[in-house]
């Protein structure tokens, strides 16, 4: 290992290495102020460059998001480094990977879990235990991919909690008071008319173009997302691959969604058909329900009246998850206090074979 320095007097690093495919290549680094700097840039790049955990976990989180930028969608990638670099990178950042331990992360989540801003308010349990995920997502790419011998993260245990949120829904009858209200504002009527009678989720009702619909079959083609990112329009793939599904729409809301998109005039068929934003729909819903007395739900809750309304009408889980791109063991799982019970049936049965 060797520094150099230039003619501007900075120093600089020139390093042969080899890549991952088994070829020689070189790396220069200019602009250090000291020899020192210059020496440890070249221990941590050589490091970096063989997997080595002596490396710091700044370095490691390099490597982490090399790997693993490509696989995630891009509002997932922006949420991860947001709080890895925020509230996990300023703490460990000069630590060797292989030296952290589970004491360490003990006391980065001390500092966490008694942080306060000006007003005294400190860090809701759901946040503290998101930050603590991406903290030991970090450290298990470590281990699977890099010879870590154990997960200290996962040692020290989680911090906060997930926030069971309350699933609110419309009956059929609430919904149609409020959808009276929206029928002065077509793109808002319409909007929430699909997602009622549909279940889609908000990003996928977003993303529709005239390409996605079926008119003689009458169906919604779902095989993309609209997200708002940075101030830019962003069409990704969908939440999950259950999610690319083909909705059969009711008799009625095709005749509707036909009338719409044909005033929709130059219209080009790769274009939204709702070029609207989350935050249009949620001031709509707060005109809404003001207007009608409707109780106030999220955007998200149209979709779990959507289910409600089909366990209502009994048909099963398996098909309302394929209908809003589900596992029918989730939709088991989250609205089993909404199907109808069995259990009494069951103790008959059972009765009648012992007899």
């Amino acid at each position: 290992m060797a520094a150099y320095k230039d003619k501007n007097g900075k120093w600089y690093i020139s390093v042969y290495y080899d890549t991952w495919d088994g070829k020689r290549s070189r790396k220069v680094k200019r602009g250090f102020s000291t020899k020192r700097e210059a020496l440890e840039w070249e221990r941590e790049f050589l490091n970096q460059e063989k997997g080595d955990l002596d490396m710091t976990f700044a370095s490691f989180v390099e490597l982490y998001k090399k790997d693993m930028k490509d696989r995630l969608k891009l509002n997932t990638w922006i949420m991860k480094t947001s709080v890895i670099d925020q509230k996990i990178l300023p703490y460990f950042k000069d630590k060797k990977m292989s030296a952290i331990k589970a004491t360490d992360i003990i006391a980065w989540q001390n500092t966490l879990l008694t942080w306060r801003d000006e007003k005294g308010k400190g860090y809701s349990p759901t946040y503290l235990k998101t930050v603590h995920n991406q903290c030991s997502a970090v450290f298990n790419h470590a281990v699977r991919y890099y010879e870590l011998k154990s997960n200290p993260a996962a040692k020290a245990g989680n911090m906060g909690k997930e926030k069971t949120k309350e699933m609110l829904f419309w009956t059929k009858p609430e919904y149609l008071s409020f959808s009276q209200a929206m029928m002065d504002k077509p793109v808002s009527y319409y909007a929430f008319e699909t997602l009622y009678w549909c279940g889609l989720r908000l990003g996928e009702l977003l993303a529709l173009t005239t390409e996605d619909f079926n008119f003689e079959k009458q169906t919604i083609r779902i095989n993309k997302s609209y997200q708002r990112i940075d101030c830019e329009d962003v069409i990704t793939d969908p939440k999950t691959p259950r999610s690319n599904r083909t909705v059969q729409m009711p008799d009625f809301l095709a005749a509707e969604m036909k009338d719409y998109i044909r005033s929709l005039y130059g219209l080009a068929p790769d274009e939204r058909i709702f070029p609207i934003s989350k935050n249009y729909l949620h001031r709509e819903m707060d005109r809404g329900c003001e207007e009608t007395g409707v109780k106030r739900i999220r955007i998200h809750d149209l979709r779990h009246s959507h289910v409600s309304l089909l366990i209502e009408m009994g048909f099963s889980a398996v098909a309302i998850a394929d209908r809003v791109g589900h596992e029918s063991i989730d939709i088991t799982y989250r609205y089993a206090h909404l199907f109808p019970t069995t259990q009494k049936e069951i103790a008959s049965k059972l009765n009648v074979e012992r007899s």
